[in-house]
């Protein structure tokens, strides 16, 4: 199983961190180690100050393709889902000082959350018009919807296979909104998606 990021997918975000806006989507993995087992907590590393949250919609491929045009793109998958995309920002922003890839800020161990999924045929509303929040304690922290993706759910699907085959029960992260920030001890983070609670994590010191 892969699992595909897009980076830097909603305006708003790519502005708050002074990146560029893509032209094209950029795409970034992360191994099957980096997934938070369901039911643990997060534990902060002791190896960064500064871990943000990016909370996003994920997409759970239903069947193999390659080099798959947009006009059929739809079709691969029938189930979507959030996630959270834990960034250790101190070190990313090294790195891309640098120029070095990013895999030390993004692919370490238990940083990506998945949540539940729901059948497409069960939301309230399109896909292309999907509402999403995470929350700590009851607090939103950040909000975006669908309809604002730079680049949409058949786009990334079709631009990701020009290059790499997708399988069956592949994830794709595809960006996360605004309002990014770091996490602490103690935090309770909750996602919803479309109005339904898919996601719950408690955060935690290392120990």
């Amino acid at each position: 199983m892969k699992i595909i990021c897009i980076g830097r997918n909603y305006v708003d975000h790519a502005q708050e961190l002074d990146n560029a806006i893509p032209s094209r989507p950029l795409i970034f993995l992360k191994p099957e180690s980096s997934i938070l087992r369901k039911g643990r907590p997060f534990s902060i590393p002791t190896w960064s100050q500064e871990i943000h949250h990016e909370i996003e919609v994920v997409l759970r491929i239903g069947r193999p393709g390659k080099s798959i045009p947009k006009t059929e793109a739809l079709d691969y998958f029938t189930e979507v889902g959030l996630g959270i995309d834990f960034t250790a920002r101190d070190l990313q922003s090294e790195l891309k000082a640098y120029g070095h890839p990013w895999e030390r800020a993004k692919a370490f161990d238990d940083s990506a959350v998945i949540g539940d999924f729901v059948s497409i045929d069960c939301l309230k509303t399109s896909i292309d018009n999907l509402p999403f929040e995470l929350r700590n304690h009851g607090t939103v922290l950040q909000e975006g919807n669908t309809s604002n993706m730079i680049f949409s759910f058949a786009e990334l699907i079709a631009e990701i296979t020009t290059f790499l085959t997708l399988e069956e029960g592949d994830l794709i992260f595809t960006g996360t909104p605004a309002g990014v920030g770091p996490v602490k001890d103690g935090d309770l983070l909750e996602g919803f998606l479309d109005g339904q609670s898919l996601l719950q994590l408690e955060i935690s010191k290392f120990q």
